[in-house]
C-alpha cells in the first residue's frame, strides 16, 4: 500500500526563495525563536476540540466521540448517516490538510497548491485519469447505499470546514498564504472514491519489472535476464494456498482438491502457453529502438511513486491467522502489518464506528484502521469477524507499444482515431496550462507526458512489414483500475459481514487493488480469499511490453471470481500471506509471473510450525513477537561463505570477526548486522552494478539520510542530508530485495560463474571467482562503514546506519533543514531489514536509511475483542505540534502494541475526552 506524499522539491531559485519565506512564517507561527502569544495561539487554533458540545448541521441525533489517551476516537451514533457524518467531521479535525493534499494529487491538481513545479506530475496524473474514473464509479456503478454513506461523510467534512479560516484548519495553510491565495474547496464524495485509485497505483504489480526486462535486452542475453528474474522457489517457499484446483467440469475453484506437482512454471498453465517473446516475428531493432523511450517512461513513472512511496519487490505486507486449536485462547488469532513508505502523519487513522444499537437503520459496529478522506474501516473487526490485507501482486497492468501518426494509431494494419480530451491545469501564482490527453483502445498514451519520449518515438524503428511509422512509437497503459468498479461498495460490505459467505460476497466487489484477504470469526473459522479484477490475455504473459498494433495481444476477459483461490479452515490450521505466490505452479490461470519471492512468508510459516510443534500453543504475545522478527534470510546463505574467506588485511579481518557467532538477527545495536548488510550491498554493486543497462533506473534515487560529516562520528555530527544513488553512465545498482536473494542463491554454488567477474579499477584488482568478489566486498564494506560510523568497529551498530526519519507529507520534504526540523520527527534507530518479517526496508542503491516500514501492527484476539492490541506508525493527529502527532512512534519502534478497546465498557474505561456532536438548532 502508499506512501510519502510530497510537495515539489526546491530546485528553482524562485521556489527556494518562497520556501525561505515559509520557514520564517512557520517559525513565527510555531513560536520558535519568538514565542509570542499570537504565534502559539495560531498553531493551537487548528487543534481539534475534543470535549464539550458542538452543533453541526444535518445530524438527526446526538453523536458521542470518545477519545483515549492517544487521541484515538470511538464514535457512537444511532443511524448510518450520523455515524459517517461524524466520521467525516472527526477525520477533518485531525487530518484535513493531509486529505486535501491527497485529493489534489488524485485529481492532478497539485499545481493549485504548490505552483508550477508540479505541472508535469499533474499532467501525468490527469493522463492516467484517476479522478475521471472515480467520477464514473460514483455516477454509474456504486450502490445507492454506498453513495448515501459517501455523501454523509462529505457533509461531515464540510460541516467542520464551514466558517473556519484556512489557518484554523491547519498551520500549513498559513504558510501557503504567504506564497499565494488558496481557497479550500468543499469535500465531495468523489474525493473519497479517488483515493482508492492512488492506492491501486501503489500496489499495481509488475509494471516496472516489465520495463526493466525490456531495457535489459540492450545489454544482456536471454540466460542473463533469466538469471535476474528467477522462477518462484516453490521447493523452498510454500504458496498461500497449498492445495486446490479449478474443476474442469464446473470451472470453479475447489480449495480441497489435490493438485499435481508438475512444473508448468510460475503463474500456471496460461503462463506456460505464452512464454514466447511477445515480439516474436518482429525485427530485433524494433525492441532495441524502444530502449531510450522505455527508460524515459521509467523516469516519468518515478514521479508518481515519489508522491505515494517506493514501488517494487520490497513493498509488501504480512498477515496470518491461526486456528483456535493452536492458540492459548482457543479462538483464532489474526495479525496484520502492511508495509508502506513512512509518512507523517501515518497513512492510517485508528477509529471505532459504533451504532449504539445495531439495527436496519444503523448497521455498523466496527473498529480498525481507516483512511483519512474515506468512510468506513479498511482493516479491522466487527462483532463477528476480523480481517486483514496484504498485496496479492496480480499483474493488472500492461504497456503497449503503439504505431502512431498525427491523427491516429494502427491496429492490424488499419488506422484508428485517438480518443482525446482537453484539460486545464491551474497553477498557483501562474498562468493556467492546457493539455491534450490521448487514449488508444488499450488506455491512455502515457508517453505523451515526456518530451524525451516524443523525440525518441520519432526515430524508433518499426518492423519492415509494417506501414510507415508516421511520428513513431507511443506507449499506452492498460490497467484494471482505469475501469469503474465497486471497491468502495466492498468496504462497507466487509464492515457489515457476519460470516465467511458474506465476507466472500464483499470481497467479490473488491476489484482494485487486488489484495490477499484473510479472515477469522467468533465461531472459530479461518479463511482466505483472493479477489480482484485480473486480466486474461489472449496472447503474451505480461512480462514485456506488447505490440499494440497486433490485436492478438488484447485482453480477452477477466478471471471469474469463483475461479480465484480461497481457503476455508485448511487442515494445517493456519494461513500465511506475505506477498508470496498465491497458488502452486499447476493453477490454470495466470495471476502474475512476478510474485514476491517468499522470504518473509516462509519465515512466518517456520515460526508458526516451531511454536505448535509437539502440542505447543500460540499466544497473542507470540504473534507480536513474530511481527518483530529481525532474522536476515540472505545472511543464512552468505555469512558462512564470508567466514571461510582468508582475509589478510588486519582492518578488514577485524570487521570479519564481527560475523563469527552472529545469529543473523538484525537488532539495532548489532555491529554484525551493520557490517553484513554493508557487505551485501557491495556484493550486489560489484557483481551486478556495472553489468546492467544504463537505462535502468537506480531504485530509490534520492532519500533523506542521517550522515556524519568529516569532523566526527555519526552520533556526534548527526546531520540530515540528501543522498542520491549516482547514475553511473554505464550501470545501475540492484535494490537488494528478496528477488536478489533468489538471484544470488544459485550463484553461490557456482564459484566461477561470469557474474562474479569484475574488471577492477584503479584501487581494486579484477575478480574472477566468487570468493575473490566476496573478499573485495568485505574490504569495500569495511571502509564504507569506517567513513560512516568510525574506525572502531566496537562502536558500530545497525541502528546507527538504519534510521527512520518521519517527514511531514509536503513542506517537510522540501526546503532547508530548518523547515524540516520543525515539521519532521526522528531519527529512530531501527532493527529489522529488507525482506525480514520486521520489514524496515532499505534500498541497496541508495543507502541504509529506512524507506518502507510496517505502517501499523495489529493482533486481533477474535471473540475476546478487548484483548486485541494495535499500534500506528505516528499518531492520530496531523497537526505538527499536537500531543498526538507522533506519540505512538517510540512504542512502535520498540515493537510494542497498545490496548485496543472495543466493547462499550472497555471504551468507557479508556476514555479521557468526550465530545458530543448535536443537531444544529433551527
Amino acid at each position: 500500500m502508499p506512501s510519502n506524499t510530497t510537495a515539489p522539491p526546491a530546485k528553482k531559485k524562485g521556489r527556494r526563495a518562497r520556501l525561505i519565506v515559509l520557514v520564517l512564517v512557520l517559525a513565527v507561527l510555531a513560536g520558535v525563536g519568538f514565542g509570542g502569544y499570537w504565534g502559539v495561539s495560531t498553531v493551537r487554533a487548528s487543534f481539534p476540540q475534543t470535549t464539550g458540545t458542538i452543533e453541526i448541521e444535518g445530524l438527526s441525533g446526538s453523536v458521542d466521540v470518545k477519545r483515549d489517551e492517544y487521541g484515538v476516537p470511538q464514535i457512537y451514533a444511532d443511524s448510518d448517516a450520523d455515524l459517517f457524518r461524524a466520521q467525516g467531521y472527526v477525520h477533518a479535525q485531525d487530518r484535513f490538510y493531509e486529505m486535501d493534499v491527497r485529493r489534489h494529487m488524485t485529481a492532478g491538481r497539485l499545481s493549485e497548491m504548490f505552483g508550477k513545479s508540479q505541472v508535469d506530475t499533474d499532467a501525468f496524473l490527469r493522463t492516467l485519469g484517476w479522478r475521471k474514473t472515480a467520477q464514473a464509479e460514483y455516477d454509474t456503478v456504486l450502490s445507492a447505499e454506498t453513495k448515501k454513506n459517501l455523501q454523509s461523510y462529505a457533509d461531515g467534512v464540510n460541516a467542520y470546514l464551514k466558517d473556519r479560516s484556512n489557518e484554523e484548519v491547519s498551520v500549513e495553510y498559513a504558510a501557503l498564504a504567504f506564497s499565494h491565495d488558496y481557497t479550500i474547496d468543499p469535500w465531495t464524495p468523489v474525493d473519497s472514491v479517488a483515493w482508492l485509485k492512488a492506492m491501486a497505483w501503489d500496489l499495481r504489480g509488475n509494471m516496472q519489472d516489465e520495463i526493466d526486462r525490456s531495457l535489459m535486452t540492450s545489454r544482456l542475453g536471454a540466460q542473463q535476464i533469466k538469471d535476474l528474474y528467477p522462477a518462484y522457489p516453490y521447493a523452498l517457499h510454500q504458496p498461500i494456498v497449498t492445495q486446490g484446483a479449478v474443476d474442469d467440469a464446473t470451472g470453479k475453484f475447489d480449495p480441497k482438491a489435490e493438485a499435481s506437482t508438475g512444473s508448468r512454471g510460475q503463474g500456471g498453465a496460461q503462463g506456460t502457453r505464452n512464454q514466447q517473446n511477445p515480439h516474436a516475428g518482429s525485427p530485433a531493432e524494433a525492441m532495441a529502438g524502444m530502449q531510450s523511450q522505455l527508460g524515459a517512461l521509467s523516469d516519468a513513472l518515478d514521479e508518481v511513486p515519489a508522491l505515494l512511496g517506493p514501488n517494487g519487490n520490497g513493498i509488501g505486507s504480512n498477515s496470518w491467522v491461526v486456528s483456535g486449536r493452536y492458540t492459548t485462547s482457543g479462538k483464532p488469532l489474526l495479525a496484520n502489518d502492511p508495509h508502506l513508505a513512512p509518512m507523517l502523519p501515518s497513512l492510517w487513522y485508528q477509529m471505532g464506528l459504533h451504532c449504539r444499537t445495531v439495527s436496519a437503520t444503523c448497521r455498523y459496529d466496527v473498529a480498525g484502521y481507516t483512511f483519512s478522506g474515506m468512510p468506513g474501516a479498511i482493516i479491522g473487526h466487527n462483532q463477528d469477524i476480523a480481517w486483514g490485507f496484504t498485496n496479492l501482486g496480480a499483474d493488472v497492468t500492461d504497456l503497449y507499444l503503439e504505431k502512431i501518426s498525427d491523427d491516429g494509431y494502427l491496429v492490424d494494419g488499419r488506422r484508428r482515431e485517438f480518443t482525446t480530451r482537453e484539460e486545464t491545469i491551474k497553477i498557483a501564482g501562474g498562468t493556467s496550462r492546457p493539455i491534450t490527453i490521448r487514449e488508444t483502445g488499450h488506455g491512455p498514451v502515457v508517453s505523451d507526458r515526456s518530451s524525451e519520449l516524443e523525440r525518441v518515438g520519432e526515430e524508433a524503428p518499426v518492423p519492415n512489414a509494417a506501414p510507415d511509422r508516421g511520428d513513431g512509437y507511443a506507449v499506452s497503459l492498460q490497467w484494471t483500475a482505469l475501469k469503474p468498479g465497486k471497491s468502495m461498495d466492498a468496504v462497507f460490505e466487509l464492515n457489515r459481514a457476519k460470516d465467511f459467505k458474506q465476507f466472500q460476497a464483499a470481497a467479490a466487489h473488491f476489484e482494485v487493488p487486488s489484495q490477499n484477504l484473510i479472515y477469522a470469526d467468533t465461531q472459530g473459522h479461518i479463511g482466505y480469499q483472493a479477489p480482484g479484477k485480473i486480466p486474461v490475455r489472449a496472447k503474451g504473459d505480461g512480462t514485456l511490453p506488447a505490440p499494440g498494433w497486433d490485436s492478438s495481444y488484447k485482453w480477452k476477459s477477466y478471471i471469474k471470481y469463483d475461479e480465484l483461490p480461497y481457503e476455508y479452515d485448511p487442515a494445517r490450521g493456519y494461513i500465511v500471506t506475505a506477498n508470496q505466490a498465491v497458488v502452486n505452479a499447476d493453477y490454470p490461470q495466470l495471476l502474475t509471473k512476478d510474485w514476491g519471492y517468499g522470504a518473509r512468508s516462509q519465515r512466518i510459516n517456520d515460526l508458526i510450525e516451531s511454536k505448535i510443534k509437539d502440542g505447543g500453543k500460540i499466544s497473542p504475545d507470540d504473534m507480536r513477537t513474530m511481527q518483530t522478527d529481525n532474522r536476515s534470510e540472505i545472511a543464512t546463505l552468505l555469512n558462512p561463505l564470508l567466514l571461510k574467506i582468508d582475509i589478510s588485511d588486519p582492518y578488514v579481518r577485524e570487521a570479519q570477526k564481527l560475523l563469527e557467532g552472529w545469529d543473523y538477527t538484525q537488532e539495532p545495536d548489532s555491529a554484525a548486522a551493520a557490517y553484513f548488510n554493508a557487505v551485501w550491498r557491495n556484493v550486489l554493486k560489484l557483481a551486478f552494478g556495472d553489468k546492467l543497462p544504463k537505462e535502468l533506473r537506480v531504485e530509490g534515487d534520492c532519500i533523506n539520510v542521517r550522515r556524519a560529516d568529516s569532523t566526527g562520528p555519526v552520533d556526534e555530527q548527526n546531520k540530515l542530508v540528501r543522498e542520491c544513488g549516482q547514475r553511473d553512465p554505464e550501470s545501475a545498482q540492484p535494490d537488494g530485495g528478496d528477488r536478489w536473494y533468489e538471484v544470488v542463491r544459485p550463484l553461490l554454488k557456482q564459484e566461477n560463474n561470469d557474474w562474479w567477474k569484475t574488471p577492477g579499477n584503479r584501487t581494486n584488482a579484477p575478480t574472477e571467482t566468487r570468493d575473490q568478489l566476496l573478499a573485495q566486498a568485505m574490504k569495500d564494506a569495511r571502509w564504507e562503514l569506517t567513513a560512516k560510523l568510525g574506525k572502531d568497529v566496537s562502536t558500530w551498530s545497525w541502528g546507527r546506519l538504519h534510521q527512520l526519519t518521519l517527514q511531514n507529507q509536503t513542506l517537510g520534504t522540501a526546503g532547508p533543514g530548518f523547515l524540516q526540523s520543525m515539521l519532521n520527527r526522528g531519527p529512530w534507530n531501527l532493527g529489522g531489514g529488507e525482506a525480514a518479517v520486521n520489514a524496515t526496508g532499505w534500498n541497496a542503491a541508495g543507502g541504509y536509511e529506512v524507506i518502507w516500514v510496517p505502517s501499523m501492527r495489529m493482533v486481533v484476539n477474535v471473540g475476546d475483542w478487548d484483548k486485541s492490541r494495535w499500534i500506528n506508525l505516528s499518531g492520530a493527529s496531523g497537526h505538527a505540534y499536537n500531543a498526538h502527532y507522533t506519540d505512538q512512534t517510540d512504542k512502535w519502534a520498540e515493537g510494542e502494541l497498545l490496548d485496543w478497546a472495543y466493547g462499550e465498557q472497555a471504551v468507557a474505561a479508556a476514555t479521557q475526552d468526550t465530545l458530543v456532536l448535536k443537531p444544529k438548532a433551527g
